[in-house]
C-alpha cells in the first residue's frame, strides 16, 4: 500500500495552503496523507483574517486514532497555532512508544505568505525550540529562520538550528529578494550538502511553502534519501508554480494557487 504521512495542519478555506495543500502534495509524491487538523482559519488567497485553534487534546486524539490504525511512515507539521499544540506534538515525539525514530518534516508556520499572524510569534518561537531536536528536516521561510535562530545571516541561522538538535535545514531565499533566481541550501548536521537554483516566476503564490515541505515528506515516505527528496521537490514545485492559476487574471493583488496536479 502507499506509505502514510500524518500531517498536523490547519484548514485554509481557499484551498491554497494548509491541509488541502498537504493532501494534494503528498498524493503527488506517491504517498497517502492523513490529517490531524490543528485550526480553522478565516483566510483568502490574499489575507489571513483570523483563526480558531483546535484544543491540544482534540488534535492529539485525531493523531492517536490515525497512529493506532495506519502504518504512519513520516510526520509533517505545518500550522500548529498554539504553544499547547506544539507542546502536545513534542510530547508525542518524547514518548518512544508512539513516534520513536519517525522521520519528521517541520514547517514552522509563524506568518502566512498572504499576510496575517497565525499565533503570537514570540511565544510560538519559544515553544518551537522544544520541538526542534525531533525534526529530521525544518523548512522555514527566511522570516521564520531568523526568528527561530536569532541570526540575520541565513547560513549562520541554519547552522544554529542544527546545533540545537535539528538534523537538517532547508534554507530558501525566495522571501529576501524581489528579483533574480531563488537559491536554496540544504544543511545536514550543520554542513551544506546541496545547493539548488530555481527560477523566480512572476506573481505571488499562496501555498508554495507548505506544498514543498509536504512533497518532501511524501518522498521520504516512499523511501527517498533526504537529498533526493529535496531535489525532486525542487523540480515539482517549479512546475506547480509555472501552472499556478485560479484568481481572476485582472486582479493584480490576488495570489496564485499552485496547480499541484500539473503533469510534467
Amino acid at each position: 500500500m502507499r506509505p502514510v504521512v500524518l500531517c498536523f495542519s490547519g484548514l485554509d478555506p481557499s484551498g491554497g495552503a494548509g491541509l488541502q495543500a498537504d493532501i494534494e502534495a503528498i498524493g503527488q509524491a506517491g504517498a497517502h496523507a492523513a490529517i490531524a487538523c490543528t485550526a480553522i482559519t478565516v483566510q483568502s488567497s490574499q489575507q489571513v483574517i483570523g483563526f480558531e485553534a483546535c484544543t491540544a487534546s482534540l488534535v492529539k486524539d485525531q493523531a492517536v486514532a490515525v497512529l493506532d490504525d495506519l502504518p504512519v511512515t513520516v510526520i509533517k507539521s505545518g500550522m500548529l497555532g498554539t504553544t499547547d499544540n506544539i507542546a502536545m506534538l513534542t510530547s508525542l515525539f518524547a514518548d518512544e512508544t508512539i513516534l520513536k525514530d519517525t522521520p519528521f518534516v517541520l514547517d514552522p508556520v509563524l506568518v502566512a505568505n498572504s499576510g496575517g499572524s497565525l499565533g503570537d510569534e514570540q511565544t510560538l518561537v519559544s515553544a518551537f525550540k522544544q520541538l526542534l531536536p525531533y525534526a529530521t528536516l525544518i523548512t522555514p521561510n527566511t522570516h521564520e529562520l531568523r526568528a527561530l535562530s536569532a541570526e540575520q545571516d541565513l547560513h549562520l541561522g541554519a547552522q544554529k538550528l542544527c546545533a540545537q538538535g535539528t538534523y537538517a535545514v532547508l534554507v530558501k531565499t525566495s522571501h529576501d529578494f524581489d528579483s533574480g533566481d531563488i537559491e536554496q541550501y540544504l544543511y545536514v548536521k550543520g554542513e551544506m550538502v546541496h545547493k539548488s537554483i530555481l527560477p523566480r516566476l512572476d506573481g505571488e503564490f499562496h501555498g508554495s511553502g507548505c506544498s514543498l515541505a509536504s512533497f518532501i515528506a511524501g518522498r521520504l515516505a516512499i523511501g527517498d534519501a533526504l537529498i533526493d527528496a529535496v531535489k525532486a521537490a525542487d523540480s515539482w514545485i517549479t512546475q506547480t508554480l509555472r501552472a499556478a492559476d485560479v484568481p481572476h487574471p485582472e486582479d493584480a493583488k490576488a495570489q496564485l494557487i499552485p496547480n499541484r496536479f500539473v503533469r510534467f
